[in-house]
Order: structure tokens, then C-alpha cells, then sequence
């Protein structure tokens, strides 16, 4: 691969991954993602692709078979200065001006088209090993979230163990705060197993083996401002350069259609031995013939080169509809992107909102407790109410970032 494609996609992955690095506090996702693009093998088939592609520019830089022919007379024909015995012919035909160079032209131009697969691909890769480094980090939230839950459960355990030595609670109260415990165990080992899976397919987004553990950052945080979108980027995603590029590969194949309806020509020349007989008593007897030749190929009938070009004329156009089509759906893309990000800020705000009106009823009923008038099923509604709120912002977090990759997916 050139230096000047190394420099394109070194670009593209610190622009993309710009506010993610930023947004996981210095977390190494860029580490990851340049690992995916060094290893996955996705990735190296397309840039073997572009190598092929590539090479068919010096496959076209030819000139047609150079021809040899031979025969023997097997009826000798006479000649004044002696008798034909065999004949060697060499002709090497050659294209109409300019058909090479625009057959190279072809070639890069289809090249061009694979170039732009490697990209798509890497873009389509980064998105991929951040949704899933995202994934992970949610499983992991989740798991602490548990964790911190039956904590607070254990805490009420012994709170409803102490009301039942002075006739304050009864045993039903411990039972009941037991049983959810085992239903947020339940969860945490569910989320283990889920994490290994997700694990699993991160690293071979990495093309590595699967019990390599992950480094995942401890928190995100919800941005205080949202960054400043231009819509009028996605003009240039690759997605829809892609379609310029095979636009002008169609434009370069009429280009190479014209120069190979016109007439070829060749050069050769015929040699014919000659062997003098003992009764000819010409001057000039046994002198070999040595002829020069002009050929020319005129492709009278041109209906092949007249078809061809009403096809590229109608593929350009299939190609234009494709590139408005694939444009209103990244549109669409890109506007649900950005209104959901919206709502996942929406609904992080009103989880926190949430989760400090259920800490005030918490410490309302700790309150309580100390008058002796808990309520322990007020105390699990509050408990399981205050996971749900958790465990929704730990979703509107994970959700306002797998938006932002894709933005950026679309506009970076």
C-alpha cells in the first residue's frame, strides 16, 4: 500500500476516533481499533483486492501476440531464380493510438473503486470494535450495579433480622429480601456468561484468540454538549465517493470503447529460401526473398462498439440513481442518529432525576427504621425501582455513544 493511502486512513481512524478517546477518559480504544485494522482479516482481503486491481494496470500495458508462421512447399513452385522450398512469416500487430494508455486508464479507475472498499471497511470496522467495546463496558456497569444492589440488600437483611428480635418485622420480611438477592445473583451470573460472548466476538473483530481479556474502562460519562455536526460531510463519505469513482471507471471504459473501435495495424515481413536448380544459369539464381508487410484491421462491422456504448451510457445512470438511493438512506441514517442521541440524552437526565427522588425515599425509610415503623416491602419497591433507574442510565449512556459512533461513522 502507498504512503499516500497510509496517510488517507491514519487520518480517517484519529478523526473517527477523536471524541471517543476524549469521551472514555483516555481510555486505549484507538489501541484496539488500529489492532482490528493491522489484523482483521476482512480487512486484508479487500486491501488484497486493491492489489490486484492495482496490478492489472501493468496486465493491460501490452501489445497483441507478435505472430510467427512457417511452412514447407511440398510442391515445390519454380521460379526464375530457383525453386521455392520454405516459407517463415513474423507480423506483430499494434493497437490504434491511445489504446493502451486508455486501457491503463480503465484499469486505475476500476483500482480507484477497490480503494474505496478498504475504506468503507475500515470505517465498518471501527464502528464494529467500538459498539462492542461499548457492549462490553454496559455488561460491565451492569455487573457493579448488582453488585452495589445486593450490597444494599444485605444491609436491609440485617436491618429486617434486627426488627424480628423486637416483634418489629417477621420472618416472611427476610425471606422476601433474600429471594431478590438470589434474583440479582441470578442476573450477574447471566451477564458473566454474556460478557464472555461479547468478549469472544471483540477479539475476533481483533483476529485474536477469544480469552484475551478486555480492558474496559470503569466509567463513561454523558458529555456536557453535544459536538457540532455538518451534514454537508456526508457528501463525502466514501460510501458515495465509491459511486463517483465507478462513474468515471464507466466514463474511462467508453474512453477505451472509442479507441478500440478504431482500425489496427501491424508490420511483419515474409522470407521464402529459395534453392537454385544446376540448370538455371540466371545472374541472380538461389537469391532468397525477403518481403516487408503492412496489414491493416478495420472493424467494418462496429455494431459490438455501438452496443457497448449504450451501455455504459445506461450503467452511468443506473449508477447515478444508486448514489442518490444510498444518499437518502444514509440521510435517514444520519437524522435517526442524531435525534436518537437526543433522546438518550433526554432519557439519562430523567433517570438521574429519578434515581435522586428514590434515594429520598430511601433515606425516608431509613428514617423510619429509626422509629420503628419500616415497611420492608416499601423497601424492596424502592430497591427494585432504583435498579431500573441504574440500570436505564447505564443505557441511555451506552446508547448516546453507540449513536455518536455512528455520526461520526457517517460525517468524519
Amino acid at each position: 500500500m502507498t504512503n499516500s493511502i497510509k496517510k488517507v486512513l491514519y487520518f480517517i481512524i484519529v478523526s473517527f476516533s477523536l471524541f471517543i478517546i476524549h469521551s472514555v477518559n483516555g481510555q486505549e480504544l484507538e489501541t484496539y481499533i488500529n489492532i482490528a485494522l493491522k489484523n482483521n482479516p476482512e480487512i486484508q482481503k479487500f486491501e488484497l483486492q486493491y492489489s490486484i486491481a492495482s496490478e492489472k494496470v501493468n496486465e493491460v500495458n501490452t501489445l497483441p501476440n507478435t505472430e510467427f508462421s512457417a511452412g514447407y512447399f511440398v510442391l515445390e513452385p519454380e521460379t526464375r531464380t530457383g525453386t521455392q522450398r520454405f516459407k517463415v512469416s513474423a507480423k506483430q500487430m499494434l493497437p490504434w493510438f491511445g489504446t493502451i494508455t486508455s486501457r491503463e486508464n480503465y484499469a486505475s479507475a476500476l483500482a480507484d473503486t477497490k480503494y474505496e472498499d478498504i475504506v468503507i471497511a475500515k470505517r465498518k470496522l471501527m464502528v464494529s470494535v467500538s459498539q462492542s467495546y461499548y457492549k462490553l463496558y454496559v455488561n460491565k456497569a451492569k455487573q457493579a450495579i448488582l453488585v452495589e444492589n445486593s450490597k444494599l440488600l444485605k444491609t436491609y437483611e440485617t436491618l429486617a433480622l434486627t426488627s424480628i428480635e423486637v416483634g418489629k418485622a417477621s420472618a416472611v420480611d427476610v425471606l422476601k429480601l433474600q429471594m431478590r438477592q438470589n434474583e440479582l445473583e441470578q442476573l450477574k451470573l447471566v451477564l458473566e456468561q454474556q460478557y464472555l460472548a461479547e468478549q469472544t466476538a471483540f477479539n475476533k473483530l481483533l483476529n485474536r484468540e477469544n480469552t484475551i481479556k478486555i480492558d474496559v474502562v470503569d466509567a463513561l460519562l454523558m458529555s456536557s454538549k453535544d459536538f457540532d455536526i455538518n451534514t454537508n460531510n456526508l457528501d463525502l463519505h466514501p460510501e458515495l465517493l465509491k459511486y463517483d469513482k465507478l462513474f468515471q471507471s464507466v466514463a474511462q471504459s467508453e474512453l477505451m470503447n472509442q479507441k478500440e473501435s478504431q482500425p489496427s495495424f501491424g508490420f511483419g515481413f515474409d522470407y521464402i529460401n529459395i534453392n537454385a536448380g544446376p540448370d538455371i544459369t540466371f545472374s541472380e539464381k538461389g537469391k532468397d526473398i525477403l518481403m516487408p508487410t503492412v496489414s491493416l484491421s478495420i472493424p467494418l462491422f462496429n455494431k459490438k462498439y455501438k452496443s457497448k456504448t449504450k451501455q455504459n451510457e445506461l450503467q452511468q445512470q443506473e449508477i447515478e440513481a444508486q448514489k442518490k438511493e444510498r444518499l437518502n438512506t444514509l440521510e435517514t441514517f444520519l437524522d435517526k442518529a442524531i435525534n436518537d442521541r437526543i433522546s438518550a440524552r433526554i432519557s439519562y437526565n430523567t433517570q438521574v432525576k429519578n434515581l435522586q427522588q428514590a434515594k429520598a425515599a430511601e433515606d425516608i425509610l431509613i428514617r423510619s427504621y429509626e422509629t420503628g415503623t419500616i415497611d420492608f416491602n416499601d423497601v424492596l419497591d424502592i430497591q427494585e425501582l432504583q435498579l431500573k433507574f441504574q440500570m436505564n442510565q447505564i443505557e441511555s449512556i451506552y446508547n448516546y455513544y453507540i449513536q455518536t459512533t455512528n455520526i461520526n461513522y457517517l460525517i468524519q
